[in-house]
């Protein structure tokens, strides 16, 4: 049967697109839309009345029609007479499931009933900076008539559910001049005839609320300056944003490995140079939207902007070990028999002054959102307090809705993650060839990967392949150099938090015979590889040791560290070099669960980048064979009679350091389809 998308349908899905494109409006993935209509039934052929409402964990800004749970508007309305009451509302998630038309879309989602209940045929449910202020004000229920006169209703909090589209409804039979509601501690809901006038509603409560906060709240809504708590100069705030960030990561990530967020935002930085910081983060957020992902509360860092490093890294580690207890003591004050059990104690937001915020989450993509949430918090809290007090929801509702058996269930059906998920990397040279292999697969895996290379451009198109920056990012390095080095490093820890991973890749190679090969040839040789990738471990280690989460060091050596092959006395002596700093490394930096491995490639010709350079051309030349017919010689050379591919280095990586070889470390492995001379003894 062929289908074609209702018009309806089109119209709301532009509609969320459109409200969803500006975070004033609403969050990601909060809040949700709706429309009504009427459409044949395949069953009877007869006319039928649709709710196509935004399903459970979707986002509006990138709806799509499978993002929509359609359900029969008769069946969904009937079961009001069958509602058991507030204290068994979840249960109607599960009837909603008796509700549905045809098959396919997304689940519906607890909001569902708001929508359907509601008789308007569109409605919009957000989560927009001005309507929280006004809806987690101390007098919110005041200010929502003096705002907006008759036209926007109160509505007090209530947990979403069944009972808030009763509520609702009610509202909207009650009050027919009426465009929507504040619910209190939580956001708007507005309606329409038609889909345009429900968006217009919609953004003319937002509007409304955010001229009226600009024209009367007062001017300090944080309250005075806080003497050295204002924002460091740039280059000195991203320096020490890049030193704490490992201590911070290892901290959040006590219960389980996170990933990193940093922005030092102009908003956030106002927020913690004003007196009343300490005071609204305690009080924690208040849209369900907001805490779910940002945790209650955040820890905040109580030193002036100016305290050294260490000060601050010995602060952070008391405060941290502060905040697990308050949080074990929280969720020990409201958990019942029934509830889900803790999901860890760390904290998701962490607050520097002078510096900024650092969010986290289980990957890149939640860390940043946990970030913008906590963003929208304060937004929220400079309306609230400029126009009135900040008043969230209570603490025992927080963890009604952070520990809520409906968002255990929705965490449940998550997918499993990956083998490298939550697992940072950094890979040098890895623009092309087989450094481009290795960070594909770390990042198939799951990781997050830094592709540092000589070429800024070639780096960040490499990173837009993999997926763009909540994937990968692109960093300039001259491995040889320990200030490229430092900075490549310091981008990393900014961009993801951390390290995990690092994989020393980045080579060239010179094929001349003894008398041929100059002093310069060398030494170029040895920066790139022997240097590079000893800078590259030593200001790498630096970070894992802070984190103290353990981790990985690869070297990409060469079969040649072992082989004494004709005329590559420069590239093989260097290679051997690296080799041994394996061995090195590997003794010294067990003590910090820093496993150091190699692995042992040979004649990887196509898609490499040193043989593209013209070493392909020379090592032909040595052994007397056409170059196109070069992989095909050394594959006829191995024991396997295989070619080696930069796709097999980089599986090797991927075995070395996902686990299975957990207890491995010192270890070179050959990839190179088997060639006896380089046989590990």
């Amino acid at each position: 049967m062929h289908t074609t998308t209702h018009s309806v349908v089109a119209d709301l899905i532009a509609r969320s697109n459109r409200l969803g494109a500006d975070p004033k409006n609403t969050n990601y993935a909060g809040g949700n839309t709706s429309a009504q209509g009427t459409a044949t039934d395949p069953v009877t052929g007869e006319d039928v009345e649709l709710l196509w409402v935004k399903g459970s964990g979707g986002d509006l800004g990138t709806l799509t029609e499978q993002g929509l749970a359609t359900l029969r508007l008769d069946r969904l309305r009937a079961l009001v007479d069958v509602y058991p009451g507030v204290e068994r509302e979840d249960e109607m998630v599960a009837a909603f499931d008796y509700c549905l038309h045809g098959a396919g879309g997304a689940a519906p989602s607890i909001d569902t009933a708001m929508h359907g209940l509601v008789e308007a045929a569109h409605v919009d449910h957000l989560h927009p900076d001005s309507g929280i202020a006004v809806a987690t004000a101390a007098d919110g229920q005041r200010l929502t008539a003096e705002i907006f006169g008759g036209k926007v209703v109160w509505v007090p909090w209530r947990r979403p559910g069944f009972q808030l589209g009763l509520d609702i409804a009610a509202v909207h039979r009650a009050h027919p001049e009426a465009v929507g509601c504040i619910l209190g501690g939580h956001g708007i809901t507005a309606w329409g005839e038609t889909s345009e006038e429900a968006e217009q509603n919609s953004l003319w409560i937002i509007r409304t609320a955010e001229a009226y906060i600009g024209q009367h709240s007062k001017p300090e809504p944080f309250g005075p300056a806080l003497p050295g708590h204002g924002p460091l100069p740039e280059r000195e705030r991203r320096a020490k944003a890049a030193a704490l960030a490992p201590v911070i990561r290892g901290l959040a990530s006590h219960d389980r490995p996170q990933v990193g967020h940093f922005t030092d935002d102009p908003r956030v930085l106002e927020f913690l140079a004003a007196a009343e910081h300490p005071r609204l983060a305690a009080l924690g957020t208040s849209c369900p939207d907001h805490f779910l992902r940002t945790k209650v509360k955040p820890l905040v860092l109580d030193l002036p902007a100016g305290a050294p490093v260490e000060e601050c890294v010995n602060r952070l580690q008391e405060l941290h070990e502060a905040y697990r207890a308050d949080y074990q003591a929280y969720y020990d004050r409201h958990a019942t028999a029934g509830s889900p059990v803790i999901r860890g104690a760390d904290p998701a937001i962490v607050l520097v002054p002078g510096v900024g915020m650092f969010s986290f989450g289980k990957d890149k993509q939640t860390a940043r959102v946990a970030g913008e949430f906590y963003l929208n918090a304060i937004n929220v809290m400079r309306g609230a307090e400029g126009i009135s007090t900040y008043a969230p929801i209570d603490e025992a509702e927080k963890f009604r809705i952070e520990y809520w058996a409906l968002e255990e269930a929705k965490l449940a059906r998550m997918p499993r993650p990956k083998p490298l998920a939550s697992r940072i990397a950094l890979v040098t040279g890895a623009a092309s060839g087989i450094g481009k292999a290795i960070a594909a697969r770390l990042a198939a895996e799951g990781a997050c990967v830094v592709i540092a290379d000589l070429d800024l451009e070639k780096a960040r198109a490499a990173a837009a392949e993999l997926g763009g920056p909540d994937v990968a990012v692109g960093v300039a390095a001259d491995v040889a150099d320990e200030a490229a080095v430092q900075a490549a490093i310091d981008a990393a820890v900014l961009a993801f938090g951390g390290l995990d991973l690092v994989v020393n890749n980045a080579g060239l190679s010179l094929s001349k015979p003894l008398l041929e090969t100059t002093e310069a040839d060398w030494d170029l040789q040895h920066d790139v590889m022997a240097k590079g990738s000893f800078l590259v471990s030593k200001n790498a280690a630096r970070v894992l040791i802070a984190q103290d989460m353990g981790g990985d060091i690869v070297y990409i050596s060469s079969k040649n560290s072992v082989f004494a092959g004709p005329n590559n006395i420069a590239y093989s002596a260097t290679k051997a070099d690296q080799a041994h700093q394996v061995r090195l490394l590997a003794a010294e930096l067990g003590e910090h669960q820093i496993r150091v491995n190699g692995i042992n490639p040979d004649g990887v010709v196509r898609g490499s980048g040193i043989f593209a350079g013209g070493w392909g051309a020379k090592r032909a030349a040595v052994y007397g064979v056409p170059e196109e017919e070069l992989g095909k010689f050394y594959a006829q050379r191995t024991l396997l009679k295989r070619e080696v591919l930069p796709e097999n280095v980089a599986n090797a990586v991927f075995a070395l350091t996902a686990g299975d070889l957990s207890h491995t470390t010192g270890l070179h492995v050959p990839v190179d389809a088997g060639v006896a001379a380089a046989f590990l003894r």
